[in-house]
């Protein structure tokens, strides 16, 4: 198989996430400054939840230089609006982090694995969300509440609803689906060197549920493939 054929490529890289980071911008406002009603609550909420996953991988692929191939400032630029956009991350502070995700997956000196003792499902994302929060980002999400409140004169429940709960949730997805599930141990032990495994999900669901990310094994194999090129990716590998 020539793996080059799954590269990313510039263009549809920087479109897909361009696409992303305006969506859910412009998605957010609508929510924001719409009147609730039952109908709003049940679609800006999984929406937007799957919007802010979209944003993550999108600053997932810049650190792996996917983005936007041989274009380090295009790659750090992207990054870092949609990290911070995400959640205040620091995509300087990430990057290091997320290497020695892939440098020691499924061992000790893994940030995003857990730690021999919290090994539960609500243990394990604990433990995994104090690697990555800073008493800083609090700080900055708390400012950046207060303007939409106080400032932009949104609702406090409009807000809450669709911003907070979906930045949640979206945490929950992406750990479920992008750490917990790829990499918690099999009955007898892992059997390769990413300690990796990948869902078998159709398409359409691993782009609803972590945007093809639980196709986890061939993200460690070949981290510089695309999420958009993850399926194809698997598909020809599981063919050979």
């Amino acid at each position: 198989m020539n793996q080059d054929q799954f590269k990313g490529k510039t263009g549809p890289g920087v479109a897909l996430a361009s696409a992303i980071i305006l969506t859910w911008l412009l998605h957010l406002v609508w929510l924001l400054q719409a009147p609730l009603n039952i109908w709003l609550i049940l679609w800006g909420i999984p929406v937007q939840s799957i919007l802010f996953v979209g944003l993550f991988i999108t600053g997932h692929d810049a650190m792996h230089g996917s983005l936007a191939p041989g274009y380090y400032r295009i790659n750090k630029t992207f990054g870092s609006v949609a990290v911070f956009l995400y959640a205040a991350f620091s995509y300087k502070k990430l990057l290091p982090k997320h290497g020695l995700h892939h440098r020691y997956p499924g061992r000790d000196r893994d940030p995003d694995y857990h730690n021999g003792v919290n090994t539960s499902f609500w243990s394990w994302y604990v433990n995994f969300m104090k690697q990555y929060l800073t008493f800083g980002q609090l700080m900055i999400m708390a400012l950046l509440f207060n303007l939409l409140l106080h400032v932009a004169g949104f609702a406090v429940w409009n807000i809450i609803l669709f911003w907070v709960v979906p930045a949640l949730l979206s945490t929950v997805q992406l750990f479920l689906f992008g750490t917990y599930l790829p990499h918690k141990e099999p009955p007898g032990g892992y059997d390769n060197e990413h300690h990796a495994q990948s869902n078998a999900f159709p398409v359409w669901l691993s782009f609803l549920t972590c945007f093809h990310f639980g196709y986890h094994l061939e993200h460690h194999l070949k981290p510089q493939v695309p999420w958009w090129q993850l399926p194809r990716f698997r598909h020809h590998r599981l063919a050979e």
